[in-house]
């Protein structure tokens, strides 16, 4: 009866002894808990278990988390909204790799008015020294030679410049960067010109035509003269318009400087798809050309060496401009020309090709911005 009793009060004592020893084990890897139908729970779903331990460090970072996306999504909802405003913020970068800088402009466009003046009292300077005709006859000139003079060729030839000077005026408003354009654009105007000064008074030629009538020789009459300048001026140096009666101007041709020069503009900055407009162009250009010496007008010498005097100096200007690497490369043989420090002085905050971009040159009304849009072309050949 003793036995049984112990054995029994061992068998009721083993489970409680079992449970001590379990807690003295060291702690065996966490398992899932279980519910009802056994199937083991997923912490990050229960919202009981993250209310519980908001106080320990992973409730801390989960919050975190949560703050982060709330953020994120927050910011990116308000991107969506405002996605104009990030467009816009584009031209505001090139802007300052393009600054208008319009008093460069003003300095470049005084730059050209001098020496067009300056042409204009080598002009009357030179023709006191125009050899008579008697005297002296025409140059020998193999076009002549082979083409008779047609009187009207001339007029052919100032109608087509003052057309292609007239759509580059038009052009150069509606383009945005009008101001750098504008500066390059007076600079190889005065150069030009500059250029044209130096060969007219080294070198006299006789007329190139007996058909030519010049005005007469006014000596030591100051007076005179000034007022021959000012009528040569007053008239654009033009034949229509009967102010240039003066001869000596031959070396090189004017005319072939302004219908070139006025093309090279007009086809470097208009859109590559407008090719319509640049063949029409070429053609005005080249047709105007050519009637300066079916008139018998100028020398063929004079033609040639203002085409290349032109075409030269706009492609060396416009590779030093567009070629950023050239600028300060220590075997850029353009940068010994003797206008480098003028370049440089106006192309220094150029930071970048000009694109082609055409706005209007007055504010439109805020119902118009809606429906227009900017033309731009891109410079891909």
């Amino acid at each position: 009866m003793a036995a049984s009793e112990l054995i029994q009060d061992a068998d009721d004592v083993r489970p409680h002894v079992e449970a001590n020893v379990t807690t003295m084990n060291p702690p065996s890897p966490p398992h899932p808990p279980r519910v009802a139908n056994g199937n083991p729970t997923r912490l990050t779903s229960s919202p009981t278990l993250a209310a519980d331990t908001h106080d320990g460090k992973g409730s801390s970072k989960l919050s975190s988390l949560l703050k982060q996306n709330q953020l994120i999504h927050s910011l990116s909802s308000g991107l969506r909204k405002h996605c104009d405003y990030v467009k816009i913020s584009v031209p505001e970068e090139l802007a300052d790799r393009l600054p208008r800088e319009w008093w460069k402009t003003g300095v470049a466009f005084l730059y050209a008015i001098f020496n067009l003046f300056f042409t204009t009292v080598i002009i009357t300077v030179v023709h006191e020294r125009v050899p008579d005709k008697s005297v002296s006859p025409p140059l020998p000139d193999k076009f002549f030679d082979y083409v008779d003079r047609v009187p009207w060729a001339f007029t052919v030839t100032e109608v087509n410049g003052l057309i292609l000077v007239g759509l580059w005026l038009v052009q150069w408003l509606l383009l945005k960067h009008k101001a750098i354009i504008g500066r390059r654009c007076f600079f190889l105007i005065g150069t030009l010109y500059m250029y044209r000064c130096v060969t007219m008074y080294i070198t006299t030629l006789p007329v190139p035509g007996k058909h030519m009538v010049c005005a007469p020789k006014l000596y030591n009459d100051s007076t005179g003269k000034i007022w021959r300048i000012l009528r040569l001026i007053s008239g654009g140096g033009l034949s229509l318009t009967g102010s240039h009666l003066m001869c000596g101007d031959f070396l090189y041709s004017g005319h072939t400087v302004m219908l070139t020069l006025s093309y090279l503009f007009i086809k470097e900055y208009s859109p590559r798809w407008m090719w319509w407009y640049h063949w029409l162009c070429w053609l005005l250009s080249a047709s105007g050309v050519l009637c300066i010496l079916i008139g018998h007008e100028h020398y063929s010498i004079d033609v040639v060496i203002g085409y290349i005097a032109t075409t030269r100096t706009f492609w060396w200007y416009h590779t030093m401009a567009n070629s950023h690497a050239l600028r300060q490369a220590p075997n850029n043989y353009l940068s010994r020309t003797w206008w480098n420090p003028i370049f440089n002085f106006l192309e220094r905050n150029v930071q970048t090709t000009v694109p082609i971009v055409f706005s209007s040159p007055l504010p439109l009304p805020s119902c118009c911005r809606q429906r227009y849009r900017m033309v731009e072309g891109g410079r891909d050949e």
